[in-house]
This record gives structure tokens, C-alpha cells and sequence, in this order.
């Protein structure tokens, strides 16, 4: 089962991973206003079941109520790879983005395991990432007996040389990733980005 971005932060704030504020808009007066009640600022963001959104246009940064009214119109209607957006995620502004990683759970069909995969090319595509530089992906197995232990983050933070200051958040998150993945019977369950903000926070950015 694919999820929107919306439906899938709301089951990761279930598993206390921490999401940006944000509200879903039909329309683009839907947008001004949940971007006004956010503070003024936020991001706008196609909602289609398909990759490539940032791409196709799909993503815009507003700086007003206005210009978010303004990019909702633009979005709404929108074709993007064969799909119309008819609703878009309207989410508060990250305060700075000091860094953004990739993260996600899946299954390794080869070894039949469970494995938690990071990257600190974070907002990029992953699959462009692993064919063209690989060894910025790093990878961890988990045993579904024993779930995600504080020596594979600690492993996993290092390799993408995370201030230490987020290590004891990033466990969390990724042990809410990981719990999120399996409550749901999940193939794949991805956060990118996964923002540090620039007051040292991390933030669910996008699935």
C-alpha cells in the first residue's frame, strides 16, 4: 500500500518520530490560510503517489500566505508523471536546514532480513545516489528479535559524521522508523529528508 506524504507522517508521529506542523489544502485560499495560522512561511507540496515531485515543479518554498496561495494554484491540477495533484501537504518552514540525510527501513531480499539504510545525501534521488556514489549509503541489518540497537545508529551517525549533539534523537527516530515499518507490514518506509535544523532539532522533512 503507497501512502501520501501527509498519511505518512501521521503514522510516524505515532511512533514519535517528530514532523513539521502542516495541514492538507484543496485549494489554493486552503493553502493561504494554513500558511498564515503556521506563522507566514511554509513549504508546498504536491500530493501524488509517484516520486520525482521536486523535479516536476511539485515542491515550492513560501515566504507569504500570498505566495503560498500563489503556488497552490500553480500546483493544483499539476501532471506530474502521469498523475493530477488535487490536494497539496502545506507544512511549516524548517528554522534553517544545517543538514539533510536519508533514511529508511526496508527488506534485503537477500539475506531475508529487516535493514535500516542512511545517507547523508539527504533530498536527493536514492536511487541516483547509489549508482552514482555509492559508498555515501550505509547500511545496518536488524534482528527482529532484538530490534534497532543504540550500536548500529551510533555505527550509522559516525559514517554520515552527524554532530553528536542528534545522536540519542537519530536513535529514536530510527527505532520510530523501524517500529513504524513493522507495525504496518511495510516493503519500504523512507524519510527524505531528514532535516537537523539549524537550532540542532531533527525533523521529518518528507517520506
Amino acid at each position: 500500500m503507497n501512502l501520501h506524504e501527509f498519511q505518512a507522517k501521521r503514522l510516524f508521529a505515532e511512533h514519535g518520530i517528530p514532523i513539521p506542523r502542516g495541514e492538507v489544502a484543496y485549494t489554493p485560499e486552503d493553502a493561504r490560510t494554513i500558511t498564515r495560522d503556521l506563522g507566514g512561511r511554509a513549504v508546498v507540496k504536491a500530493q501524488v503517489l509517484i516520486g520525482g515531485r521536486g523535479k516536476a515543479g511539485g515542491i515550492k518554498v513560501a515566504q507569504s500566505p500570498e505566495e503560498a496561495e500563489a503556488h497552490a494554484a500553480a500546483i493544483l491540477g499539476m501532471n506530474i508523471k502521469g498523475l493530477t495533484v488535487n490536494k497539496v501537504l502545506v507544512d511549516e518552514l524548517a528554522p534553517g536546514i544545517r543538514q539533510e540525510l536519508y533514511l529508511a527501513a526496508l527488506i534485503d531480499r537477500g539475506q531475508r532480513r529487516p535493514m535500516i539504510m542512511a545517507s547523508a545525501a539527504g533530498g536527493m534521488d536514492i536511487e541516483e545516489v547509489a549508482e552514482t556514489t555509492p559508498e555515501k549509503i550505509h547500511i545496518v541489518h536488524i534482528d527482529p528479535t532484538l530490534g534497532v540497537r543504540t550500536y548500529q545508529t551510533t555505527y550509522l551517525a559516525k559514517s554520515m559524521d552527524l554532530p553528536r549533539e542528534v545522536w540519542a534523537d537519530f536513535h529514536k527516530i530510527v527505532a520510530g522508523l523501524y517500529a513504524c515499518f513493522k507495525s504496518n507490514d511495510a516493503s519500504l518506509t523512507e524519510i527524505n529528508p531528514l532535516i537537523i535544523t539549524g537550532e540542532g532539532k531533527l525533523l521529518a522533512g518528507g517520506h
